[in-house]
């Protein structure tokens, strides 16, 4: 599939992006309308995503668990407005084993419902608390415009699910799980993303606060990252979740949850790649370095492969992730082009001149063509290809961090607003009314992404009607 070329992403951004998602082997459509199977290579990138989240969340004291996938109907019911937000996108099951059910199931959309169920089970004292499970694994909703992993009827996640004594200890749970997607996306996606507080128009159903992660896309829209949610007792209430403190007075628990989902994998596309495919960064990319063999005949094979399998195994020794590429029915052209649009970061070329001067040519995936080749002694290759790797990862970010900060504007006024939109960010003074927000939202398609939490200080003027604003936002169109 190498050999047929992706429409540019000035051309066809959209098909730019749903021709590479199959072009590089990372999903394909199923059956099922909006419903998608990821490849190998797709799964080994989410692998490296959730291997790194996992080994974070346990830093911390969270375990893993897991739960059912059906949930009964009744228990969307006990929070009103969770049942509200999520109603249009359950699928409900209704007969099992050839016989209706005498309740509906609801194939888990989030499973705030179902593990508060059992927490208020498991939670009788102050003792017992916190509790702090994460849940791997897929969710269903139905989704009627969808995109491979960006939106799918059923994708993958974890979902942090965490009970507290007090509001204050599950308000620093909150943030602590949007530091740690933070961290992940600037260290590991090399993503630059903005945290902050959503409007109560754009927060979870059910939440008292929503906070999230907002990243730039090469087309400028938003896409929401990740979120993590405080609750306060709304679900505690709702599924009777209670313990006796330390004065033995039942109290009702502060809960949170939380969650990135392979929609992420998107984010990676759509901020890194290019027209050429995917560039991935290092610590995510499934295979990091590709090694190509060059030869035209049985001679010079035999001079190149011991060289290419000596390097080989002193780069998976050190724990680079390489892999040869000696196939023989493709060029070395074909495999250049197939290995840049499947975002490997370094290409490894080393020929019977390279053999000859003891030297190997790397050739950098973010920068393409003569600019980003290099030549380098074979002697200590594994140093030489990991620093070439955080060069590599270092410059990613910074290149996308750039993008986003030229793109992001503060207009002087709506009008400005309703232009800066079109392609691009605001970043304005809001009186954070529901009505102002609808109105951006009604002329533009744009909405508000989040309150960041860093903000400059002192007020200004809602840049929609000119009431006295201490807060500015950011309003942008999004996925």
């Amino acid at each position: 599939m190498a050999d047929e070329k992706l429409p540019t992403q000035k051309e066809n951004y959209a098909e730019w992006y749903n021709q590479l998602v199959l072009k590089a082997e990372l999903a394909d459509y199923a059956p099922v309308r909006g419903c998608m199977v990821v490849r190998p290579y797709g799964w080994a990138l989410w692998e490296n995503i959730t291997s790194w989240l996992d080994n974070e969340f346990k830093a911390c004291g969270h375990v893993n668990a897991a739960f059912p996938t059906l949930i009964p109907m009744s228990f969307f019911e006990k929070e009103k407005e969770h049942v509200e937000g999520f109603s249009p996108e359950l699928a409900v099951v209704t007969h099992g084993g050839g016989e209706k059910l005498e309740e509906p199931l609801v194939v888990r959309p989030t499973s705030e419902t179902i593990i508060g169920h059992m927490y208020a089970k498991w939670i009788k004292s102050w003792r017992d608390l916190p509790i702090l499970i994460v849940q791997w694994g897929s969710v269903l909703r139905w989704e009627m415009r969808t995109k491979l992993f960006l939106r799918t009827t059923e994708f993958y996640w974890h979902e942090g699910h965490t009970a507290h004594a007090t509001k204050d200890e599950a308000m620093e749970e909150m943030y602590r799980i949007l530091d740690i997607y933070e961290k992940f996306c600037l260290e590991e996606a090399a993503i630059p993303v903005i945290k902050g507080t959503k409007s109560d128009t754009e927060r979870f159903a059910g939440a008292q606060i929503t906070t999230s992660i907002e990243a730039m896309m090469w087309d400028k829209r938003a896409l929401q990252s990740g979120t993590s949610h405080y609750f306060g007792p709304n679900f505690s209430k709702a599924f009777d979740i209670q313990y006796l403190d330390q004065g033995n007075t039942l109290q009702y628990c502060e809960t949170t949850s939380w969650a990135i989902s392979s929609r992420i994998i998107g984010a990676l596309i759509m901020v890194h790649g290019d027209d050429q495919g995917l560039v991935l960064p290092p610590r995510l990319a499934p295979i990091q370095a590709v090694m190509v063999p060059i030869y035209r005949d049985a001679d010079q094979k035999s001079a190149v492969m011991p060289v290419v399998d000596r390097l080989f195994a002193e780069l998976k020794a050190a724990g680079i992730r390489v892999k040869v590429d000696d196939r023989e029915e493709v060029t070395p052209g074909f495999k250049f082009n197939d290995w840049e649009m499947r975002g490997v970061p370094l290409r490894i070329e080393i020929g019977p001149k390279d053999v000859e001067k003891n030297s190997v040519a790397l050739a950098r995936r973010d920068i393409p063509g003569r600019e980003g080749k290099s030549f380098v002694s074979q002697d200590n290759l594994p140093a030489t290809v990991t620093g070439m790797l955080t060069t590599i990862q270092a410059a990613l970010l910074a290149k996308a961090t750039a993008f986003r900060d030229a793109n992001i504007h503060d207009p002087k006024d709506y009008e400005e607003l309703k232009q800066v939109v079109e392609d691009g960010w605001a970043y304005s003074w809001w009186c954070e009314s529901k009505e102002c927000e609808a109105k951006v939202k009604a002329d533009t398609k744009a909405t508000t992404r989040n309150i960041p939490l860093n903000q400059p200080g002192g007020e200004g003027r809602c840049i929609v009607c000119g009431e006295k604003a201490t807060r500015k936002v950011y309003f942008a169109k999004a996925y």
